[in-house]
């Protein structure tokens, strides 16, 4: 491959409107995840603490308070997260091969990683072993939110790469999901969902732009998932696959900003950013140290999460980029220099809010979930702290502000 050929995706010259209000919206999404997830800690330890942990099971109908947040609005959640993936697979910055290499093999190493350090650290406990996938995870909200407290300090390139990362990211974790935390299967439920999903895909191949059918057969989705042992959260991504992302050609309205996948997810983009996640980091955060001593977080479940996010991250994501680009696959992100590359990498062991959730399905013990809780808050704190240091004093790359796309 030629040097004029190399590719480096991320320019800033590329970037449009669109993409920029969503790296703006989910910075702030972010700061207020740091802020309600804080609020929730300190519930868990104050006087109210009895108050919040008998809230959180309480049943509404069928359902605890934590498993309607965790099973239907989350499912809310991943219905925005398989949006994005469709939209950027099919539309947007992961639209080709070349598109993918660089955040793609990035974000495989950032799992793979992870993952190494936990089980080494917990080979011996079958039970604990379990939680492997937790540190895999990356909070997208997050990271960006700190990215945001950056201003231009950080080349936008970075943050387009790191957002790219992400959303691959989220798909592996969505997989991971669906293989390896999958309870006893109820096959009339499965049918059931099989036969919703496939009306669902001839409602989009008869290019039905409504998105009431779709909403509406979601939920019924949603319903028979839940039933069926696989996790209800899926539905919400599957969902996301039928939605079409462009009108029948040749109507006055055949464009893209007007098409149903783009007009849903932007429907959903303040609620779930701002109301959603907020709520998921509220009712999950809450970890109550009373009667723990400062030895648990050296306990090798704590240990393996906490190292998975910060160490494990960055060695899989910077020691990916390090490769391709040394082997002259992939140019360096526009702008960007090694020292701010090394910062995102770190920002990348943020994983609050994926890593709790694969942490409630990986384990039903209580004492094995505040282990895991604990890990993810010291790991996200830690990766989140080092990364904002880092990008704060890094040196700027000098030289080239924009480099070719590959198309």
């Amino acid at each position: 491959m030629s040097s004029n050929k190399k590719q480096s995706i991320f320019t800033t010259g590329r970037i449009n409107s669109t993409l920029r209000k969503f790296l703006h919206s989910e910075a702030s999404g972010g700061l207020l995840l740091m802020a309600v997830a804080a609020v929730g800690l300190a519930v868990a330890n104050s006087p109210f603490a009895p108050t919040y942990f008998s809230l959180m099971k309480s049943y509404i109908g069928p359902l605890s308070v934590q498993h309607w947040v965790n099973d239907a609005l989350m499912a809310i959640f991943f219905l925005m997260v398989g949006l994005e993936i469709k939209r950027e697979m099919l539309d947007g910055q992961l639209s080709s091969w070349p598109r993918r290499i660089l955040p793609g093999v990035a974000a495989l190493g950032g799992m793979m990683m992870p993952a190494a350090i936990y089980v080494f650290f917990n080979i011996n406990d079958p039970a604990a072993t379990r939680g492997w996938a937790i540190p895999t995870a990356t909070d997208i909200a997050f990271a960006l939110g700190v990215l945001s407290l950056l201003g231009p300090r950080v080349p936008v390139t970075l943050k387009v790469f790191l957002t790219a990362l992400a959303i691959i990211d989220d798909l592996g974790a969505v997989v991971i999901i669906a293989l390896f935390y999958t309870a006893d299967i109820n096959l009339w439920a499965l049918a059931g969902a099989a036969l919703v999903f496939l009306n669902l895909c001839l409602f989009s191949r008869i290019k039905v732009v409504a998105l009431w059918p779709y909403l509406m057969l979601g939920a019924v989705l949603w319903f028979f998932v839940l039933k069926s042992g696989v996790h209800a959260t899926i539905a919400g991504v599957l969902l996301a696959l039928t939605v079409p992302i462009k009108l029948t050609p040749g109507t006055p309205e055949a464009n893209q900003d007007v098409s149903p996948l783009h007009k849903l997810e932007h429907a959903l983009h303040r609620p779930v950013s701002f109301i959603v996640i907020p709520i998921f980091g509220f009712v999950n955060a809450g970890v109550s140290f009373s009667g723990l001593s400062p030895s648990v977080i050296l306990e090798p479940l704590t240990l393996g999460i906490g190292l998975g996010l910060v160490l494990g991250k960055l060695i899989g994501v910077l020691g990916s980029v390090f490769l391709l680009v040394k082997a002259g696959i992939v140019e360096m992100p526009g702008s960007a220099s090694w020292a701010q590359t090394f910062g995102v990498s770190l920002l990348c062991g943020i994983g609050f809010t994926m890593s709790l959730f694969v942490a409630l399905l990986a384990f039903d013990d209580p004492v094995m979930q505040d282990r895991a809780k604990l890990g993810i808050l010291a790991g996200s704190i830690i990766a989140g702290i080092a990364g904002y240091f880092i990008l704060r004093f890094a040196p700027r790359r000098q030289g080239r502000q924009y480099a070719d796309v590959i198309e």
